[in-house]
């Protein structure tokens, strides 16, 4: 019977880092795979999370099973980091549960709308490539619209008509910052429209915050997902930890559920632990209590805090620089410079793509996706100049 299985296509990303590596040329760029890179181009454990790990290893005391929850200190912990310290549970509204990183999350709120009985969910075009696939395989149906104009904005009119054109059954899926693959986000003003269009209507909102802190600032990047909340009854929120801490690795994430009525919460959680217990059963340990002694220690939150903000800032040179360049060649990277995050798309033709990686060793998705991160400040003018080459 499993020589009935078909054969399935590899992962784009996973064949790109194969491609990269084995590309003998020293001056090569990998702006392919989705992590943060120092100005060095390394991909280092947070200081902070060095030190709670020390802490971790000294004071542990059991590797027993936490249940299919997880560590619900590191749970609480996050609240008010996502939240508002003013009213982090919204009342006794909001309840959360450990995952396996991002995608974890994700899995289960999706699985969690599939039981709830919704039918569809409504994604931007693009997204990232596993939230489509996730749906696919729940058999979720998908409906999709604009994220963004060619000029790099946000395209509203789209969003306002898919929100408009929606169905009873309907969920929406939402980014909520630092979006992936664009890098293009909605404005507060934008935000503050969107959680008004929610209100009126009969969506279940599920907020992807993957990448809070790599932004504009933690409170910042949680603007759009409290404006929401704030506006709507019920949403599901899919967090990771994996970028905000650098534990790519340890798959760290937590789902977070929000009901009108806080005595629902017992019976919604229900649903989430009987899924987890299906999927993955219990969620590892480690990655979590790291990031739980981080957030105990206020020496340690504010180291954390820092390391953020030399992220955030290595990011905005090297979105200042490309942005500086302007017209290049046949593409406009300016609007690079106001865009958030680790992504940005330009606008390359597979064949300009298969250039850059043939004739200059610089590698990122057919999509045009780019990890700004993968830039220094010794390798941008490089790419710059293959940019303007290939494209001209």
């Amino acid at each position: 019977m499993l020589t009935d299985l078909q054969q399935q296509p590899a992962d784009a990303l996973l064949a790109l880092i194969k491609l990269h590596n084995a590309d003998p040329r020293a001056d090569k760029i990998d702006l392919g795979v989705g992590v943060y890179k120092t100005a060095e181009g390394g991909t280092p454990v947070f200081r902070s999370i060095k030190a709670a790990e020390r802490k971790l290893a000294a004071e542990q005391d059991t590797k027993a099973y936490l249940g299919p929850e997880g560590d619900m200190g590191f749970v609480t912990a996050l609240m008010p980091y996502i939240f508002g310290k003013d009213s982090p549970d919204m009342g006794g509204r909001i309840e959360g549960m450990q995952t396996p990183g991002g995608t974890g999350s994700l899995r289960l709120a999706l699985g969690m709308v599939k039981r709830a009985g919704y039918k569809r969910v409504i994604v931007g075009k693009p997204s990232w490539p596993n939230h489509n696939q996730i749906c696919a395989d729940l058999g979720l149906g998908v409906a999709e619209f604009n994220h963004a104009k060619a000029d790099g904005t946000t395209d509203m009119d789209a969003l306002r008509g898919a929100i408009a054109s929606a169905e009873e059954g309907d969920a929406i899926l939402l980014h909520g910052c630092c979006h992936n693959p664009t890098g293009i986000d909605y404005s507060h003003a934008e935000w503050d429209e969107i959680a008004g269009l929610l209100a009126n209507s009969k969506l279940l909102p599920i907020i992807d915050l993957a990448y809070q802190g790599l932004g504009m600032g933690m409170e910042e990047d949680a603007y759009g997902l409290r404006r929401v909340l704030v506006a709507v009854p019920e949403a599901l929120i899919a967090y990771s930890c994996d970028k905000n801490f650098g534990l790519y690795r340890d798959r760290v994430g937590a789902l977070y559920a929000m009901v009108a009525d806080p005595a629902d919460l017992t019976k919604v959680m229900s649903n989430g632990h009987s899924l987890a217990r299906a999927n993955w059963s219990q969620p590892p340990d480690h990655g979590a209590a790291a990031v739980r002694l981080v957030l105990e220690d206020a020496a340690l939150t504010a180291d954390w805090l820092a390391e953020l903000d030399e992220m955030r800032d290595r990011m905005r040179q090297v979105r200042a620089k490309l942005a500086a360049a302007g017209k290049t060649g046949g593409v406009d990277l300016s609007p690079i410079g106001g865009q958030n995050g680790l992504f940005s798309i330009i606008p390359f033709t597979p064949e300009q793509v298969q250039a850059m990686r043939s004739e200059y060793g610089i590698y990122f998705a057919g999509s045009g996706r780019i990890n700004v991160a993968g830039l220094t400040m010794g390798n941008i003018d490089q790419f710059i100049a293959a940019v303007a080459d290939v494209t001209a």
